[in-house]
């Protein structure tokens, strides 16, 4: 039996990208690890779930980093109006299918991050495009 512990994203600047995460996906800081030439933080949701993301920052990386394609995270809310009106405004979504009522979000290093309707919850907000 497997269970998700984490997903890990190299990012290229260790602190724009921590505001980030908690400025438009309400993150916190769980720990933070300083290696030798490197920092690791691990972000979670506030127990919304048990998953974890791993943001590592290598400190002599400063090239752009190769994303590969369709890599992304996804997170579930209930309410998308909201959502949307917060990504709007911080100017981060580069993607919407309105035919779906999702859209993607990107992150200071160029990460997608879907945001999707929690659709097991009866009181989920949906986005109206």
């Amino acid at each position: 039996m497997f269970a998700f512990a984490h997903n890990n994203f190299n990012v290229s600047n260790l602190d724009r990208s921590l505001k980030f995460y908690q400025e438009a996906l309400g993150l916190e800081v769980l720990r933070r690890h300083e290696g030798s030439d490197y920092t690791q933080c691990w972000l979670g949701d506030h127990g919304a779930s048990m998953h974890e993301l791993e943001l590592t920052w290598n400190w002599d990386e400063e090239d752009i980093l190769d994303l590969g394609d369709e890599f992304h995270l996804a997170f579930r809310t209930d309410d998308m109006q909201a959502a949307h009106d917060l990504h709007e405004k911080m100017g981060c979504i580069v993607f919407e299918n309105k035919k779906r009522g999702i859209y993607f979000i990107e992150d200071p290093d160029k990460y997608w991050i879907e945001i999707v309707p929690d659709r097991n919850n009866p009181n989920t907000v949906y986005w109206k495009p």
